[in-house]
Order: structure tokens, then sequence, then C-alpha cells
């Protein structure tokens, strides 16, 4: 089963070494890969997406966990959350298939955001089914060259289920 951990550590050169270190001596493979800063410039958020049952996903934490670095671990496949990925697809256009790709991309929200005489270069971004059914779309068109993020994700939010209470100000209105 598929597994996103979305992984804090302290922003500091070699811990992205470390955590992908552990992946590979225990060979666990990475699926995708995601880096950035957080708000706070001193923690970064890696998003790691991986395959696991549950034994080999609980290993996997526990081993992120002794990292010095890791101030968290969350495996947000047991939670709700939101994920996304963007990807460039570099699309052969024959000029009797411009037309069709344009079709494509706008079926999407994909943008073109790159063009030559014989390709377009389309990007979007969603979450990993959009993606791929862009790219099985765009399949026969011709694709020349194929580029994705890794995904990203973040947990949700608890819904709120109660209605929100008004100022007395606004109930005399």
């Amino acid at each position: 089963m598929e597994h996103i951990i979305s992984v804090l550590v302290e922003n500091k050169f070699g811990v992205l070494a470390r955590v992908a270190g552990l992946f590979s001596a225990r060979g666990y493979n990475i699926e995708s890969l995601s880096v950035a800063p957080t708000l706070d410039p001193t923690t970064s958020m890696i998003t790691i997406v991986t395959i696991g049952d549950d034994r080999i996903i609980e290993q996997i934490m526990k081993q992120l966990n002794k990292v010095v670095e890791v101030l968290k671990v969350i495996d947000l496949t047991e939670t709700k959350f939101l994920d996304r990925e963007t990807a460039l697809i570099k699309v052969h256009t024959k000029l009797e298939h411009r037309d069709e790709a344009i079709r494509i991309a706008d079926i999407f929200r994909a943008k073109i955001v790159d063009s030559s005489a014989t390709t377009y270069t389309i990007e979007i971004t969603g979450d990993v089914g959009k993606v791929e059914a862009l790219i099985r779309l765009l399949q026969p068109l011709g694709i020349k060259e194929l580029i994705r993020t890794g995904r990203i994700a973040i947990a949700r939010e608890n819904a709120h289920t109660e209605a929100p209470s008004r100022e007395p100000a606004l109930l005399k209105a």
C-alpha cells in the first residue's frame, strides 16, 4: 500500500542524505520525494511517497524518528490530506495536432507555457490521477519529454460542523 510520509526536519546540511540513506540502507524504495523550507527558515518539510505493508511503514516511521534532525513524522495516509504534483510535458505538435493539444490542455486546466514550431510544453498541477490522465491523452500526439516534481501533501483541518455564532449586534439587524 502506498503511504505519504511528511517529515519536518531541521534545515541543516546532510539531513536529506541521512533520511534518503535510511531508506536505501534497509531496501525501502522512495517513489517520490519533495523537499522545501517551511515558513520557519530553520526547518524544511520532506514529503516521501513509499510503498509497504504496515510492518514496513512502522519500521520506516521508527527509523525516521531516530534521526536527530527529524522534528516530526506523520503518515498522512492515516489522515485526511490534500496532495498535488506538477508536471511539465513537452509534446510533439505537428500542424494537424496543435489544436488537439490545446483542447486536451484546456480540459485539464493545464497551461501551455512554451511553444516552438514543433512542440508545446504543457504545465499541469493536480492530484496524481489528473496528471496521469493528461499524460495518457497526450501520448498519441507524441511526448518528447516529461518532468514531474514529486508529490507534496498537507493534512486537512478537521471540518467545522457547528454553525458560526453570530454577534449580538448582527442578530438585531
